[in-house]
C-alpha cells in the first residue's frame, strides 16, 4: 500500500518488523474496542481495514470502512472523532 495519499512520503513495506507486529496488534485491540466498548447510537458498520505505526513507535494510524450510505459513515466518523473517546478507552484498556 502506498501511504502517499494520506500526506505520507513512504510505503508501508518501508515499517520495521517491529513496526508491522504493533499495527496488527493495535489493528485488532481497535476493532476489539469499537465492537465490545464504544456504545454510540451513531457507530456503524465498522470494519478495521489496517493500520500504520511509524517506525519510531510514536504514532499509529488506523484505517476503517463503514457499511452503509453516507449518512452512517458521516455518522461513524463523528463518533469515532468524539473528543478522546478512543484514545481513553484504548488507555485504560487491559488485554
Amino acid at each position: 500500500l502506498v501511504a502517499r495519499d494520506f500526506g505520507w512520503e513512504t510505503t508501508m513495506s518501508d515499517e520495521t518488523p517491529r513496526a508491522r507486529r504493533l499495527a496488527d496488534r493495535i489493528k485488532v485491540i481497535v476493532a476489539e474496542m469499537i465492537e465490545r466498548r464504544i456504545k454510540d447510537p451513531r457507530l456503524g458498520f465498522v470494519t478495521v481495514t489496517d493500520a500504520y505505526v511509524t517506525n519510531d513507535l510514536r504514532e499509529a494510524t488506523v484505517f476503517y470502512t463503514v457499511l452503509g450510505d453516507v449518512r452512517d459513515q458521516e455518522g461513524t466518523a463523528i463518533a469515532l472523532k468524539s473528543p478522546m473517546r478512543c484514545r481513553r478507552t484504548l488507555a485504560t484498556s487491559k488485554s
